[in-house]
C-alpha cells in the first residue's frame, strides 16, 4: 500500500488534502508510537525500536517503510532516527498532547465525581 500521498485519495478523503493524507498515515497502528520512540533523537536499532514500540518485525517494517516514504524517520548506519520534518511534527504534536493531558484530568475527576 505504502504511505499516503498528498493529492492522492486517502482514507477519509478522495482528494488526498495534506491533513488528511497526514491523519492516515499518523492514524495507522503503531504510526504514533515508533515516532514517539524516537523522540530522543539518538538512533535505534530495528530490535531496539521493535522492542521499544511493542510491535512485531512485520508491522515495524511496514511502517518504518511508510514513514521513510513520508520523509518523517531515516535510516543511518546506526539505526532509525526521526528527519527534521518528523522531529517537526513531533513539535506540532506537543500542544495536543498537553490538551490530552489536561483532558484526562478533568475527565478523571468529573468520572470520580459521578
Amino acid at each position: 500500500m505504502g504511505a499516503p500521498r498528498v493529492g492522492q485519495p486517502v482514507r477519509g478523503s478522495k482528494t488526498g488534502r495534506p491533513i488528511m493524507a497526514a491523519l492516515d498515515l499518523l492514524g495507522r497502528r503503531s504510526s504514533l508510537r515508533i515516532l514517539w520512540e524516537l523522540r530522543s533523537g539518538s538512533a535505534l536499532t530495528f530490535r531496539a525500536l521493535q522492542d521499544a514500540a511493542q510491535t512485531n518485525p512485520s508491522l515495524l517494517n511496514t511502517r518504518l517503510k511508510e514513514l521513510r516514504e513520508a520523509g518523517l524517520v531515516q535510516h543511518l548506519g546506526e539505526g532509525y532516527q526521526l528527519t527534521a520534518s518528523g522531529s517537526e511534527l513531533l513539535a506540532a504534536l506537543q500542544p495536543l498532547s498537553d490538551w490530552a493531558q489536561r483532558w484526562a484530568r478533568t475527565v478523571i475527576h468529573t468520572a470520580g465525581q459521578a
